[in-house]
């Protein structure tokens, strides 16, 4: 694991209130109706990758699904999560890793991500993650920077989508199932744009 990085993000969850950083989100609507737009049950697994202390989990436990793992580099992030939750993370799997370091035990139903993947600016980190994916995930929700959002996000570069570039590299495994573009106000009450691509595997 990258050393520098868990130490970076170790401070931010550390040092900052949900309202002091950019990506928190009371609703995650439009996460929630990508997933449930691939109508799986209940009791598939799902993972939230990058999650944080994001609520994603939250309304996906009210929602009834039995099957939920968040995977966060951050040790500090998954305890926040963890103690707003402690009355009902009996069916979450915590995982403490970066993503390019997640060594998976089971293939996921489906595989969410509002932010991890944008932060990975090397092709070889990103033909990493996608091997990852294409082995263990058959349906993707992936959320990231456009090509008209922020060029850093928590004072680290990342790298900027369309489309277009998300299904270049997801092609080979899955088909786009949607594409949209929309803009996330931040608790600052600042815009950056975002593109969220749902992809299922075209063979399962």
């Amino acid at each position: 694991m990258d050393s520098t990085l868990k130490k970076h993000w170790e401070n931010v969850y550390q040092n900052k209130t949900p309202e002091q950083v950019s990506w928190t989100q009371k609703f995650p609507k439009t996460s929630l109706d990508l997933i449930a737009q691939f109508d799986v049950d209940l009791s598939s697994k799902i993972i939230d990758v990058g999650g944080g202390d994001s609520h994603l989990v939250d309304f996906l436990i009210d929602e009834g699904y039995e099957n939920i793992s968040v995977l966060d580099i951050s040790s500090k992030a998954i305890e926040r999560a963890k103690d707003r939750l402690a009355d009902k993370e009996q069916n979450i799997h915590w995982i403490i890793s970066n993503i390019l370091d997640f060594m998976p035990e089971t293939k996921y139903d489906v595989w969410h991500d509002r932010a991890a993947f944008h932060f990975l600016t090397s092709k070889k980190d990103i033909e990493s993650y996608v091997k990852i994916v294409s082995q263990f995930a058959n349906h993707i929700v992936l959320g990231t920077f456009s090509k008209n959002g922020p060029l850093k996000c928590s004072g680290l570069p990342i790298s900027q989508y369309n489309a277009e570039d998300l299904q270049a590299l997801l092609k080979s495994d899955f088909e786009l199932v949607s594409s949209h573009y929309e803009d996330h106000t931040t608790p600052f009450d600042t815009q950056q744009n975002f593109l969220f691509c749902s992809f299922r595997r075209k063979t399962i």
